[in-house]
């Protein structure tokens, strides 16, 4: 009898055992299935950050460029035929802007609201001259634009004349390089041509148009720039003195073609220590003009 009842217990305790063990598989069972999910999501947020980012800049040299915006009262000039100059130097792009008139006076990369915070980034204007179909001439404020990427929209707030920042969305698309042709130089003779510049702090301009001078078809242009402190002038590898001695500093130096941005470092003496800036000046053909 004693046997009968150590037996029965015996079952059970295991009949008891073999429940307690069903209950805690199906547990385990959810815990293996929500393991393999997230092993096999997984490889697809790996092969998310694997994509690679789009290219940003295009190859360094010159194009024309459309400038787009969303307002009818900031765009480029209408000689431009909506376009500018896109410079893309060691990867980064730069476009030059001349807008319809001189009624915007700095632009900020960025919104409207953060740019009185941040003065020292406001962009410069530069003084372009335009030349409309009819022949006549104007001058008109140019800016030089930073470029993060093309064919894609960025913030470009403006300060107009009355002291008021607007906010607007632009973009910078159908970059084509820069037309060979248009660089031949013209016939021997003196000539006024529009020069912009690129580089620096933003706050130096050259005096537009600039003279130009053809002698057996190289061309060589007066430079004079906005400040007298600029003591010489580097050209590939050559170093160009003023040539004057009092004024604002004036340099002649060569110009190997028109329409294309020529590389030049130009040393200032304004700050405590002399230091070499590198610019780039590009002379317009479709402004040249023979110089009364």
């Amino acid at each position: 009898m004693k046997k009968l009842q150590i037996v029965s217990i015996t079952l059970a305790a295991l009949l008891l055992a073999g429940c307690g063990a069903a209950e805690s598989a199906v547990p385990a069972s959810e815990s293996a299935s929500e393991a393999a999910s997230t092993v096999e999501t997984a490889p697809a947020a790996e092969s998310e950050s694997e994509t690679p980012a789009a290219e940003a800049a295009l190859p360094d040299g010159v194009y024309t460029a459309d400038f787009n915006t969303d307002s009818s009262m900031f765009h480029a000039n209408e000689s431009c035929d909506g376009k500018g100059t896109l410079t893309v130097a060691d990867g980064q792009m730069t476009m030059h802007v001349s807008l319809q008139s001189k009624k915007i006076v700095n632009l900020y990369l960025g919104m409207a609201a953060d740019a009185a915070d941040h003065e020292a980034d406001w962009l410069q204007p530069t003084t372009d001259t335009v030349t409309y179909s009819d022949g006549t001439s104007e001058e008109v404020y140019g800016f030089d634009i930073p470029v993060a990427a093309v064919d894609t929209d960025f913030q470009l707030a403006i300060l107009g004349t009355k002291g008021t920042w607007y906010d607007h969305t632009v973009s910078v698309a159908n970059a084509e390089p820069a037309d060979e042709t248009a660089a031949e130089a013209p016939a021997d003779g003196s000539y006024t041509c529009a020069v912009t510049l690129e580089g620096g702090s933003g706050r130096a301009t050259v005096e537009t148009p600039a003279t130009l001078t053809v002698a057996d078809g190289a061309m060589t242009a007066t430079v004079v720039w906005s400040s007298p402190n600029y003591d010489y002038m580097l050209i590939d590898g050559e170093k160009y003195l003023p040539i004057n001695t009092e004024g604002n500093s004036t340099f002649e130096i060569p110009v190997a073609a028109l329409d294309t941005a020529l590389a030049v470092t130009a040393d200032t003496v304004a700050m405590s220590t002399p230091h070499e800036i590198d610019y780039t000046l590009t002379f317009a053909s479709a402004t040249l003009a023979a110089a009364e």
